[in-house]
């Protein structure tokens, strides 16, 4: 604004005389120059502006055309005439010019230092030759209107693309962080559960009875009714097509955090199935793909869980395994309809307290009570309740905790085999 008034006003200046070159007009030419470089810095004022318009020209030469406006703000901008020059008007207007500039540069419209003053926004501290243009404002070229815009946007554009190169890295590696934790989780899992398992997953015994060209599969199924009970059994694959003989069956229920799936990935159902056994697991009420039932709130409903997976799954006398927290269907079930089991193996079960001595002693089936060494809380509670049962042989395995059976895969399908073994 200050420079379009300035402007304006040497429209209407006197054409001054015309002075001699010589080394005043160059020496005004310096200070100009000086002036107008401290003056690029976003940090100028309209008082550093009169500062740079005194130190340009503290002593305007005689004859130089004075801006109207001085007498009306002596404190103002115009106290002393910054764009009168050896050569008058034509000169105070081009100042102007140079003005607009050191505005454009404080507001932030023109980062790039101004143009030698002799060139670009034509400067010369002779004047122009033969009093050329005398009284009229001279305007400042094109040329110099596209180098100031060029040298802004040059300045601008390295930032720019620096801060939009910085941006797309951090979105490409986030992209790929993301990424490379979506396909090591399911890895990550797998191996902490191996490791908690003991090892790999046994080795098939087929050869050891007598059937080398057998392989086995496990499969998952549902037991319709409301509520739907999904379960997963191991299936003998024999080439000849032959009949299966008959075989011991073995039911496995879970603990709390572990559904039928435990016992296929720990290999337990590929075992027993390669060893002659009909093996199934069972999803409880509320875990794996078995819904949420009522049944699983109290103890006559879960004892009516358990008859109905007997029945529809047409089990006869099999051998029922419950570890953790299965007890809450075992126990009771086992202390009313013991008779309809080939035998019992608790896994450090839990509810085994809420039952007397007397309750147990009336339970004649054969029990294999397991437990982890380690496992000084439910296994040695179990432990000392469920030795009430006559027929009962106690197995604890070495360095285990509660989950014995994860953490020692090996030492409890060899006490598992034995105990089946002497059933048969």
């Amino acid at each position: 604004m200050l420079a379009l008034r300035a402007g304006r006003q040497c429209q209407r200046r006197p054409e001054p005389a015309r002075r001699r070159k010589g080394s005043r007009g160059r020496a005004w030419a310096v200070r100009a120059a000086r002036a107008s470089t401290r003056l690029t810095g976003p940090s100028a004022s309209k008082s550093s502006l009169r500062l740079a318009a005194t130190a340009a020209n503290p002593n305007p030469p005689e004859g130089s055309a004075r801006c109207p406006r001085e007498s009306k703000s002596p404190e103002g901008l115009h106290s002393r005439p910054p764009l009168a020059g050896p050569k008058g008007a034509p000169q105070a207007c081009a100042w102007a010019e140079v003005l607009e500039q050191v505005s454009g540069a404080q507001s932030g419209a023109v980062r790039s230092p101004l143009p030698p003053l002799g060139g670009a926004v034509g400067l010369d501290p002779a004047g122009p030759p033969g009093g050329q243009g005398a009284g009229q404002c001279g305007t400042r070229p094109a040329e110099a209107e596209a180098e100031v815009a060029a040298g802004g946007a040059q300045r601008g554009e390295p930032r720019m693309m620096a801060l939009i190169r910085n941006r797309l890295g951090l979105l490409i590696l986030g992209i790929l962080v993301t990424f490379v934790l979506y396909l090591l989780l399911p890895a990550i899992q797998h191996e902490r559960f191996t490791a908690r398992a003991g090892g790999p997953k046994p080795e098939p015994r087929a050869e050891e009875k007598g059937q080398g060209d057998a392989n086995t599969t496990v499969l998952m199924r549902t037991i319709a009714g409301s509520p739907a009970v999904s379960y997963r059994e191991g299936f003998l694959l024999q080439r000849a097509g032959t009949p299966s003989p008959s075989r011991l069956e073995v039911l496995f229920l879970h603990g709390q955090a572990f559904t039928s799936k435990t016992w296929e990935d720990l290999g337990t159902l590929t075992l027993l199935t390669e060893e002659g056994y009909r093996a199934i697991a069972l999803d409880l009420p509320g875990y794996g793909s078995s819904p949420p039932s009522a049944a699983g709130s109290t103890e006559q409903g879960r004892v009516a869980f358990l008859q109905r997976a007997l029945t529809e799954l047409r089990l006869q006398r099999p051998v029922l395994i419950s570890p953790s927290m299965s007890g809450r269907y075992s126990i009771p079930f086992v202390l009313a309809h013991g008779a309809q089991l080939r035998g019992f193996v608790a896994v450090a079960p839990v509810g085994t307290e809420e039952y007397t001595a007397g309750q147990y002693q009336q339970v004649q089936i054969p029990t294999l009570i397991v437990s982890g060494e380690r496992d000084t809380g439910l296994g040695v509670q179990s432990l000392q309740s469920l030795r009430q049962l006559p027929k009962h042989r106690a197995v604890v395995l070495p360095d285990a905790g509660h989950a014995c059976y994860l953490e020692k895969p090996r030492e409890f399908h060899r006490a598992l085999l034995a105990f089946l073994g002497e059933l048969q």
